[in-house]
């Protein structure tokens, strides 16, 4: 291996060390051997005179001199991948890896099956595609992309939206016919709610938006669950309101198994984005996968009704 193309390597090989913070992680990761992670890391700093990384037994972390080699080196690599791309992109379709994290549910019965799609049409990626129940550090995870609801979750991410997607207050026929159906904000307070606990919000704290401020009401009720797809189905068998999104709702407004409660309340979106590392120039197959689920996301249901889209539409109808 020549000087030039030895180089090319220590700079991806650190790269990769940076975003894991481990050696053992960059060792499996370029099928190495843990000590020979170690030895070309060694090399690399004795060839530049400086220690580039300070290490413990458990991760390592970068020296001011290792900061100023990742900051060249990913320049440097981004710039010539961007190079190959615009000379090679035009004439081949994506390829190399990808890897993508998604929510769990959501990932699994939405993400999935269009990442199949996504293997089928460009078999030249390979697609690492994981899901997990909580928010990952992309940078330290080295994923390409998240796909996540709601809003920014780090300042050094990018993102671009997927889909909106409003959320509702929303109760089965049965329970409002044996509880009522609350008036006001205030009376959910009396009502029996069905919590749905999401990574560290406050439990049974519910927000709502009045004149572009975030308010608040504390709820209670008998159920709860961290599973998005269990507290629905308590809402179809008539335990209670809940606040579930569009996405879930819009099917059983239609058939009308559950109705909207309050639905003039604005509550906080759960808009669909695809998080990305600004650190990084996107890959081509990056960019494929983004515009693929952004393709497969338009009008991806038919939107809820509310009392005021219904009264503006009858404003606009021409009389007869």
């Amino acid at each position: 291996m020549n000087t030039e193309t030895q180089t090319a390597s220590d700079f991806e090989f650190f790269i990769l060390l940076a975003k894991l913070r481990s050696l053992s992680g960059a060792a499996r990761a370029l099928d190495l051997s843990p000590p020979a992670a170690t030895k070309r890391l060694g090399v690399i700093e004795q060839r530049l005179g400086v220690r580039l990384v300070n290490r413990t037994t458990r991760s390592v972390s970068l020296t001011p001199e290792g900061e100023t080699y990742l900051r060249y080196a990913s320049q440097i690599v981004g710039q010539v991948r961007e190079m190959e791309e615009a000379i090679s992109g035009a004439r081949r379709d994506p390829q190399g890896l990808l890897r993508i994290n998604a929510t769990l549910g959501f990932g699994r019965t939405s993400i999935a099956p269009l990442v199949s799609e996504f293997a089928k049409r460009y078999p030249s990626v390979e697609v690492q595609f994981e899901v997990t129940d909580r928010p990952v550090d992309l940078i330290e995870g080295a994923f390409d992309m998240a796909i996540r609801f709601g809003e920014l979750p780090d300042s050094r991410l990018s993102a671009r939206r997927i889909m909106s997607n409003r959320r509702f207050l929303c109760a089965s026929p049965k329970y409002l016919e044996k509880y009522g159906t609350p008036e006001r904000v205030e009376d959910l307070a009396q009502h029996r709610c069905i919590i749905h606990r999401q990574n560290d919000d406050a439990y049974g704290v519910w927000r709502y938006i009045v004149n572009d401020h975030i308010e608040a009401i504390k709820v209670k009720g008998a159920l709860s669950s961290n599973d998005g797809d269990i507290v629905l189905r308590w809402a179809l068998e008539g335990h209670g309101i809940l606040i579930r999104s569009e996405w879930d709702l819009a099917k059983y407004v239609q058939s009308g198994r559950l109705h909207l409660v309050l639905p003039n309340t604005v509550l906080p979106s759960a808009d669909l984005f695809v998080y990305y590392s600004r650190q990084k120039n996107q890959t081509a197959r990056a960019r494929a996968f983004i515009d693929f689920l952004i393709s497969r996301f338009q009008a991806p249901f038919t939107p809820v009704e509310t009392g005021v889209e219904t009264r503006e539409r009858k404003k606009r109808s021409p009389r007869k």
